[in-house]
């Protein structure tokens, strides 16, 4: 009778797990406007489905953040943190199941009859103490468990995106310097050549010292340019380094030599849609949604912490005072023992763990409401420069092309003794000054192209899954 009884009463006590607590989550509605404060166009494929090797079309970019997937430790340690958050959650999900296991034992203890000590031999099946969950306390903790596994899942792909897209900002920049050492050492030789011929003019007495020193300061604070962007260019090759988790090939660095920024594969261009995709594309957004459900299943735990806690423990073995009758059929014992337990007095514990959880849900909440708000204003700072970027490189391109004509006239009026030698100077700074600042405008635009992608959502794609990849979800790896 009493075998039939056990699992009688385990499946009972399985079925009376469906209580929760948890509360109706209600997710804040988006605290932004509708629309960006410029206009946005509507595409058939939004930044986030646009996978990375598709949007950086150049090769040698792509190899570089292949690398920096493979080897960069901030995203190695973001994908540990999902395995160690999945077994977590599995840890949570056996609590609601029962463990058995092989116990043995031996005690000694006078008689009740005869008062001698006796010894009593212990072997068997055991269930140690088993909280049924009809209050679903345990239930709560594994949905908090799942949630927060969630979260780690969306905050690695947050980290890849994050990732790809420095690494694409620090090839650009490496790119720029580049060709800003080119203009540099282009400048110097040119600054030298001047004066040596103003160092000429001043002995034959043809030039005052003024034109000489005046050429002197030109020609030092070209050299000083050129040191101040050969060291940048050395901090910036140590952080793509750093960024990598490897050092760069030095054939991809090589690549960027006598190339501008100009002369890069074009980047695909994205459309912006609405504020309401980023609830749905932004992984950071995706992720403080689910430490919110997390904080939520959490005040259910704690409000099943106000009623009864009941257990179960059972036992099926052979009890016998000798051992060497240990295993005969006399010796046959079962025992199975509920117990209840309800909390009266804890100083006020239990609805201090209550009140922390709500408050946890509160924070939680906001934070979400937060990095729903930091992900529009990101995208609209994209788009108001993408905006007045363009406009300003043209500018600029204009007028260092003016300038480059500028700087010939006073080279010409200069030979032929209509200017002064000032002008001539005055014109080298000028186009010196000019050809770095359309540098830094184009590199400022590609850069803004690059964050326009990364805080649409872009840079991270769901892989297809294989057709038998049925250890996908926390569940089946538990399995």
């Amino acid at each position: 009778m009493t075998k039939k009884l056990i699992p009688t009463l385990l499946t009972g006590a399985l079925l009376a797990t469906g209580c929760s607590f948890i509360p109706k989550l209600d997710k804040p509605a988006a605290p932004v406007p509708a629309s960006y404060p410029v206009a946005t166009e509507a595409g058939a494929l939004a930044a986030a489905d646009i996978p990375w090797q598709q949007f950086f079309t150049d090769q040698r970019l792509q190899q570089v953040i292949g690398l920096a997937l493979e080897n960069n430790r901030d995203l190695r340690v973001a994908v540990l943190n999902i395995d160690k958050a999945r077994a977590q959650y599995q840890i949570q999900r056996a609590a609601q199941f029962p463990e058995f296991g092989v116990a043995a034992s031996v005690s000694r203890a006078p008689s009740t009859t005869t008062g001698q000590y006796v010894n009593t031999y212990m072997a068997g099946l055991s269930m140690p103490s088993w909280e049924i969950d009809f209050w679903g306390r345990i239930g709560s903790l594994k949905e908090q468990a799942l949630a927060q596994y969630l979260a780690t899942e969306e905050g690695r792909k947050a980290a890849q995106i994050s990732l790809v897209a420095s690494v694409a900002n620090a090839w650009l920049g490496l790119q720029a310097d580049e060709e800003l050492l080119a203009i540099s050492r282009r400048t110097l030789h040119t600054r030298e050549e001047s004066i040596k011929l103003a160092k000429l003019r001043l002995d034959t007495g043809v030039a005052s010292e003024l034109d000489y020193r005046q050429a002197q300061s030109l020609t030092e604070d070209a050299r000083a340019t050129l040191a101040r962007q050969t060291r940048q260019r050395e901090l910036d090759i140590n952080a793509l380094t750093l960024l990598v988790g490897q050092t760069v090939p030095p054939e991809l660095l090589g690549s960027l030599q006598g190339k501008k920024l100009s002369d890069l594969p074009a980047l695909a261009d994205v459309p912006a849609g609405l504020p309401s995709d980023l609830l749905l594309r932004r992984p950071d957004v995706r992720q403080a949604e689910q430490s919110m459900i997390a904080a939520n299943a959490s005040i259910g735990a704690a409000r099943a912490a106000f009623f009864p806690n009941i257990t179960l423990t059972a036992s099926a073995g052979f009890v016998n005072p000798e051992l060497s009758d240990l295993f005969k059929s006399g010796s046959k014992a079962f025992s199975l023992t509920p117990s209840l337990y309800l909390p009266i007095f804890n100083a006020g514990r239990n609805r201090a763990n209550l009140e922390s959880a709500k408050v946890s849900e509160q924070i939680a909440a906001a934070q979400y409401e937060k990095a729903i708000q930091t992900a529009f204003r990101e995208v609209a700072d994209a788009l108001v420069s993408r905006e007045t970027l363009q406009d300003q490189l043209a500018a600029q391109q204009r007028q260092l092309e003016a300038e480059n004509v500028r700087y010939k006239l006073s080279d010409l009026r200069y030979t032929n003794g209509v200017a002064s030698y000032l002008d001539l100077l005055d014109a080298q700074r000028s186009l010196f000054a000019l050809e770095q600042a359309v540098v830094q405008a184009r590199l400022t635009q590609l850069q803004n192209q690059v964050n326009l992608y990364k805080v649409l959502g872009g840079g991270w794609t769901e892989p297809a899954p294989p057709p038998t990849a049925a250890a996908a979800t926390p569940d089946a790896a538990a399995q």
